[in-house]
């Protein structure tokens, strides 16, 4: 990075973090600061990606990056990066598509905690976007980032001002919009559904609005053979992707 960059900034912490934007879109990262000193494992992968990006790196210390993420377990690196980076709209995603759509809706998922865990499980499987809507949702906090382990950089995160109408246009692409329901009528493992699935997860207690509810092909449920009624969002998420993904022979 150049030293008169005057780009808008935002900071990201972490080493899997920082290290995904290094490898996903390096142009967005202006500068690192590392702990001086450091001279373990990650942080030689960290410098070496670094250098082969042509990042500036700068040795600082601990107490000073505890300011720049307060309460955050930044793990020694924090990163400034580009506070105008371009996120995709649904349909950039869509159109680049050559293979069944796998996506992830959240409704109302507000816990910045949850959000980064599901955006991990998003990256895990492979799903191609995270669908949130703009009002009752965390957004991408240093938290959700943090949490998400580098899958914030990896997995479109794309909010949307009308959730029900998105999920109208995705029926018009041929994409089947299941939601997941405590009292839905079909098994997740016996239910039938098309290859190209949008998965509705609601907020936890809450479950999804009823507007987005009516707006599912189908509804589903998890069955649970223990004392506990209900999965974490990201935990279920996990278990309907990862069932989604092994129907499709991958």
């Amino acid at each position: 990075m150049a030293q008169n960059d005057t780009r808008p900034s935002r900071l990201i912490h972490g080493f899997h973090a920082v290290i995904a934007k290094l490898r996903h879109n390096p142009a967005a990262v202006q500068e690192i600061y590392l702990e001086q000193g450091r001279q373990d494992g990650r942080a030689k992968d960290l410098l070496r990606h670094a250098q082969a990006q042509d990042v500036r790196v700068i040795p600082t210390e601990a107490k000073r990056l505890d300011g720049m993420a307060p309460g955050m377990r930044h793990q020694g690196v924090v990163a400034r990066v580009d506070a105008n980076e371009r996120q995709p709209a649904l349909d950039d995603v869509l159109d680049t598509l050559e293979e069944p759509a796998l996506l992830l809706i959240l409704d109302g998922v507000t816990d910045p905690h949850n959000l980064g865990a599901c955006l991990r499980v998003a990256d895990a499987v492979g799903a191609h976007a995270v669908i949130a809507p703009k009002d009752r949702a965390v957004g991408l906090t240093q938290t959700a980032i943090k949490v998400a382990s580098g899958a914030a950089e990896t997995v479109p995160y794309i909010t949307v001002t009308n959730l029900a109408r998105t999920l109208r246009e995705l029926k018009e692409r041929n994409i089947w919009v299941i939601g997941t329901d405590d009292q839905g009528s079909d098994d997740l493992y016996t239910a039938q559904w098309p290859t190209g699935t949008a998965w509705v997860m609601g907020a936890e207690g809450e479950g999804m609005r009823r507007l987005t509810r009516e707006n599912c092909d189908q509804l589903v449920r998890i069955p649970m053979a223990g004392a506990v009624e209900s999965l974490n969002v990201s935990v279920a998420a996990g278990v309907c992707l990862f069932e989604a993904k092994r129907r499709l022979g991958s």
